[in-house]
């Protein structure tokens, strides 16, 4: 991959009885942005694949991996929303943090026929983060929303080795597991609540893993301004880009962080982990175009 990339993608791309299947299942699929964005991977490094979207409720899931484990040519899935966590339980395998996130995000058939998933949208933060200079390993770290994503961050917190991990869920049963879970997996960190309203102190880093803030008439998860002014403040969010909950934290002059770093340091991983062989800068960059 290189500044030739734009040419490479002018041309129409063939389907014959050797591409590779890949795809997305999800429950709404059409904000995905892996339809844009694969096909012009695949392309310029000489992948014969495509990248499908497949939009469906619980049932569709073990229909899609009884494919997967069927179709020599089915290579495999990324899973999102609301998929992630029965992704897990229907799997032969899974890696370290997908068991401790409590989901999974991708599966791949092995070559023994067992299918395998990891979870790397957590994975996709934490790099995100570092990658702006955020330095994770020993910083105090609160994670507001423990769903899917929440999860996964969560878990990849604990496997960069944060120095404490501080979580706030309103769903008493979620939070409870997800400490479990994590201390479990993860047992040198320390995990501990911090309660709905009551804004910890000494903490380095606050994310934002619940949806609030999609919307512009949502309250925000937490106040930024009460956190002390050197916090940095995370969103999971894409869209918008600049959250309320960022937005505010900026105007108070609190350094932020947006949500698209998450995933553009996501898709190298989810290559890595289907085989595909892709440059990671090559691969952030051409996700970041095609995210604006």
């Amino acid at each position: 991959m290189n500044a030739q990339l734009p040419a490479l993608f002018a041309g129409q791309f063939s389907v014959d009885g050797a591409t590779r299947l890949y795809g997305t299942i999800g429950d709404p699929i059409r904000q995905l942005r892996l339809t844009a964005l694969m096909p012009q991977i695949f392309a310029a490094a000489g992948v014969n694949a495509v990248w499908l979207p497949f939009e469906g409720g619980a049932d569709l899931m073990p229909v899609l991996l009884d494919g997967l484990a069927r179709m020599r040519n089915f290579a495999g899935l990324t899973v999102t929303t609301p998929h992630e966590a029965a992704a897990l339980r229907l799997l032969n395998r899974a890696t370290r943090r997908a068991e401790a996130a409590g989901s999974a995000n991708l599966i791949r058939r092995e070559r023994d026929g067992a299918l395998a998933g990891d979870n790397v949208e957590g994975a996709g933060f934490v790099r995100g983060l570092e990658a702006q200079g955020h330095r994770l390993r020993g910083a105090s770290v609160w994670v507001v929303g423990l769903g899917a994503v929440g999860g996964a961050i969560a878990a990849a917190l604990c496997e960069a080795g944060v120095g404490r991990l501080l979580l706030t869920e309103i769903q008493r049963a979620r939070l409870g597991t997800t400490i479990d879970r994590l201390s479990r997996h993860y047992p040198d960190v320390p995990v501990a609540e911090a309660e709905v309203g009551t804004p910890p102190k000494g903490i380095h880093v606050a994310i934002n893993a619940t949806p609030l803030g999609l919307h512009p008439e949502e309250p925000l998860s937490f106040d930024p301004v009460v956190l002390s002014p050197d916090v940095i403040i995370a969103d999971v969010i894409l869209t918008p880009t600049e959250t309320p909950l960022l937005h505010h934290a900026r105007t108070h002059g609190r350094r932020i962080h947006h949500g698209r770093h998450m995933l553009d340091h996501q898709v190298p991983l989810t290559l890595d982990w289907f085989g595909i062989d892709a440059k990671d800068a090559d691969v952030v960059a051409l996700a970041r175009s095609i995210g604006r």
